[in-house]
């Protein structure tokens, strides 16, 4: 799915209205109608709704949900700035339509009043939508403080009022803490940075039939890596086909106290469906890795931590679980990237190593995949005032360094060196554990040695992992779920994708 801008998305409206039998105030009886709907489905417990508007078409959008749902049987009270006041020529529409029928109260929103809202009541947000470009102040910025004092479940329309679709204030805004926000036709980029995304809850995409010819033709930088396009990168494993035909793929790393980090990789690697599966690791790993992992072959590394990275060309290798950065491990490590051509999935200590000079990064080898968390990526490559401007420098490390960054986050960003960015939407917090990490090494190492491309082994491998920890969160929690529980997970993921894939022949 493209993430277009507010812009973008106001032109495709435009867009719509001109190409087809649609008026502005149809386009926004639609989007209403899939709001009131959704609504309706989610909140049958819930029969009392109170709607904030505003005076642009955000707050049309609010008016209309507001009849529609009182035509369902919910009970309703509008709040507006002024009953009285300049609206936007659809919002005035709706709020003529809601003043004709009997039963619902316009009232105008006051910053003396109390609201006393009993607990089942839902606040629903329709004040100011994505035409935001500054901070709330005033009026709303009091509004919305009052508004986030309370414990009502909170829905907003299209986008959080104070939140700007496209960026980040540099002040400190006042946002509503929104527990659902039900956005039209697309993601906005910042449901999925953490400085924003946390005022979003839970999102929900409406589709509002929106002309489809303007999204493939309009260019964007954004991606959303949703279900089409998984279903779209996914490669069904062929009938007549053996075990040379899925590569040959090999995990280094381990250390003196790290071999379960190896091990997790590992079985990673096993579980994602590569050919041939091999380790490097010290000897003092060699029994914990042949007892966990029978099925993958054992390369001596060294003794207590790795100083051999000799390796195959036709290997796929994933570099740095576990891996440590003893002197000697670091000194044959940059001897091996000096010679080495062939691109790797550098991860953990790998990266640490890297970070110590600037120069190391010239090393990594072209279209390699680097898998660095916030922290990790500061010290690669330097800090950054948020995670809009840190994408921004990784958009323009990738493209100098003809690398694949995935940027670990809550919603991780993998960035090609043309300097398109797919936002991950799978994934939960039950992953904020150490070895999560590594399995992903290990899936990116078994998809790349499996023939898929840099960008879709980033792409797949980034949404395998984050779907598999949905389906483990669910048996386990975000608390109790291990990294080992994920990895189990692996085979119910391949079944939907499958299961998917053939249903789409």
């Amino acid at each position: 799915m493209k993430i277009f801008t507010a812009e973008q998305i106001r032109s495709w409206d435009q867009f719509t209205i001109s190409q087809e039998p649609v008026s502005s105030i149809q386009l926004m009886e639609r989007a209403s109608m899939a709001v009131a709907h959704w609504i309706s489905e989610h909140c049958k417990n819930h029969k009392k709704l109170v709607v904030f508007c505003g005076n642009g078409n955000n707050g049309g959008d609010g008016l209309a949900v507001a009849r529609i749902l009182y035509l369902k049987g919910f009970d309703v009270d509008v709040f507006v700035r002024d009953p009285k006041g300049s609206f936007s020529e659809d919002a005035s529409v709706n709020l003529k339509r809601l003043r004709d029928m009997s039963g619902i109260s316009v009232r105008k929103f006051d910053q003396g009043e109390p609201y006393h809202f009993d607990d089942k009541t839902i606040i629903i947000d329709a004040l100011l939508g994505t035409g935001l470009s500054r901070p709330l102040e005033g009026e709303y910025q009091i509004l919305i403080e009052q508004l986030n004092a309370k414990k009502n479940i909170k829905i907003a329309i299209d986008v959080p009022s104070g939140l700007s679709a496209d960026k980040i204030f540099d002040s400190d805004p006042v946002i509503l803490k929104a527990d659902y926000t039900l956005t039209f036709q697309c993601w906005k980029r910042a449901f999925l940075h953490p400085e924003t995304g946390k005022y979003t809850g839970k999102v929900e995409v409406l589709d509002i039939g929106l002309n489809k010819d303007y999204s493939e033709k309009t260019e964007t930088a954004y991606f959303a890596a949703d279900d089409s396009v998984i279903e779209a990168v996914f490669k069904p494993r062929s009938e007549f086909s053996h075990k040379g035909s899925y590569g040959k793929a090999v995990i280094a790393g381990g250390s003196y106290g790290k071999i379960g980090a190896a091990v997790l990789a590992t079985k990673s690697v096993l579980k994602t469906g590569a050919g041939l599966t091999f380790t490097v690791a010290p000897q003092c790993g060699y029994e914990i890795l042949q007892t966990s992992c029978p099925e993958a072959m054992f390369i001596k590394g060294g003794e207590e931590f790795i100083t051999n990275f000799e390796l195959e060309e036709d290997f796929t290798c994933g570099i740095g679980p576990g891996l440590g950065t003893h002197p000697d491990t670091e000194k044959n490590f940059l001897s091996f990237l000096k010679k080495y051509t062939q691109p790797l999935i550098l991860d953990a200590d790998a990266l640490n190593i890297i970070s110590k000079d600037p120069q190391y990064l010239r090393l990594i080898p072209k279209k390699s995949i680097i898998t660095p968390h916030p922290k990790e990526f500061e010290r690669l490559f330097g800090s950054t005032a948020n995670s809009f401007k840190r994408l921004e420098l990784a958009r323009e490390k990738a493209n100098e360094l003809a690398i694949y960054i995935i940027l670990k986050d809550h919603h991780t960003q993998v960035i090609t060196p043309q300097g398109k960015v797919f936002y991950n939407i799978t994934g939960n917090s039950g992953l904020a554990k150490g070895g999560s990490g590594d399995i992903l090494t290990g899936i990116l190492t078994s998809l790349l040695a499996q023939g898929y491309s840099q960008e879709h082994t980033c792409i797949l491998g980034v949404w395998l992992h984050g779907r598999a920890a949905d389906i483990a969160v669910g048996k386990h929690s975000k608390e109790s779920m291990l990294p080992m529980d994920v990895i189990d997970e692996f085979g119910t993921v391949f079944e939907e994708l499958n299961r998917k894939t053939l249903r789409n022949l």
